[in-house]
């Protein structure tokens, strides 16, 4: 049990147990599935982390040029990387830093193929495919759609260019095994022809392994039974969200309480856009320790944050007595997107980030300060 008041607010806290749970689980399924399964630097990468990690997952994907290079450094392993597009300028470091390179168009790969060719270790290409296909019902995270730029849909894709081991398809976002099974009828509809002619087969990101009522067993049978079918494939997934799924917490204070139109704000000391963006861009309301949805006769407050944006609050919740200055607000589930999305807007001070390790202690990652704000606007 975390003792906040041994913690300064504000906080990230990773619990290493839950991470550790976590991570036991995706090694459990990785084994028993005999598939390759690696971390999204996109969702988490918190690097301090990392030797925790290594003892369970030894890959990861990486999404641009620094997420290649910190894997690379602090994985200790080349990274799986995809990008929407490639310069010129960045591609012989993401070279040096992959060990696989998956290319968004097929003017991207005619444009490095060459480079990789001559590259003096080997890298294995692929192409992400756009399905067409997604369950996911936010805009904003559905990168399946028949507009989408990420991906090649099959009317585009006649022949797999000399050169290409591998495809990639990405169209889930915290989605179950049913989910992944439904989008894997469609690739497999729409592209299938192309899978015996191919090394590996990415079925991307948004497999929430961890969540309690995700069936394990059934995504277990479901890539068995599908490697059965290609068994010519090296089946990768590549989750975020799950290897951190409920494993840690956002602490925070309330600095102040205001009263203005019949709703009282308890203001704290982090703020939703920029420490907790996802709750403005899905939107979604999370989850605060020790509080409830608005219950007529309890003690109900918005949460407002400390920037001067206007739309900095999510509410309301209702408590088993009346807040004050000083309480300790616990935001639930705050690792995934969230220390990887935060900013400085405002020159708000960014929350500190830490480990509470097994034996119960505190063990400080990192702490910002006026010199991080303005190395980033200068």
């Amino acid at each position: 049990m975390i003792d906040f008041n041994k913690i300064p607010s504000p906080c990230y806290i990773i619990e290493e147990d839950l991470l550790r749970k976590n991570l036991s689980l995706i090694r459990s399924v990785k084994d028993r599935a005999g598939v390759n399964i690696i971390l999204a630097f996109k969702a988490f990468a918190t690097w301090k982390a990392f030797p925790i990690i290594r003892e369970y997952i030894s890959y990861s994907t990486a999404s641009s040029i620094y997420e290649a290079q910190l894997a690379y450094e602090e994985m200790g392993t080349k990274a799986h990387t995809y990008a929407p597009v490639y310069t010129r300028k960045d591609f012989p470091t993401i070279l040096k830093y992959s060990s696989h390179i998956t290319f968004n168009s097929l003017n991207q790969y005619e444009y490095f193929k060459e480079e990789v060719k001559n590259h003096s270790e080997k890298v294995s290409c692929g192409l992400r495919i756009n399905p067409e296909f997604s369950v996911v019902e936010t805009d904003l995270y559905n990168p399946a759609s028949s507009q989408s730029r990420l991906g090649i849909p099959v009317a585009n894709l006649k022949e797999l260019p000399e050169g290409i081991e591998g495809l990639h398809f990405h169209a889930l976002c915290e989605s179950s095994s049913y989910d992944l099974e439904k989008v894997l009828k469609a690739v497999e509809k729409k592209f299938g022809h192309f899978f015996p002619r191919i090394k590996w087969l990415n079925m991307g990101g948004g497999h929430l392994i961890t969540r309690k009522d995700y069936n394990v067993a059934h995504l277990i049978s479901l890539l068995s039974t599908f490697k059965e079918k290609y068994p010519n494939l090296e089946i990768i997934l590549e989750p975020g969200s799950a290897f951190v799924w409920q494993a840690g917490v956002l602490s925070s204070e309330i600095i102040d309480i205001v009263e203005n139109g019949g709703i009282k704000t308890a203001i704290l000391d982090v703020s939703f856009t920029c420490h907790m963006p996802d709750c403005l861009e899905m939107p979604y309301k999370p989850v605060i320790r020790g509080a409830t949805d608005e219950i007529d006769g309890k003690p109900t407050y918005r949460m407002g944050g400390n920037s001067c944006l206007a739309g900095d609050y999510i509410g309301n919740w209702s408590f088993n007595k009346p807040l004050k200055i000083g309480d300790k607000i616990i935001f639930e589930d705050m690792i995934h997107y969230t220390i990887v999305k935060t900013t400085m807007f405002n020159g708000i001070p960014h929350p500190r980030i830490g480990l509470w390790t097994k034996e119960n202690t505190f063990e400080l990652y990192r702490e910002f300060g006026y010199e991080d704000y303005k190395n980033r606007v200068s």
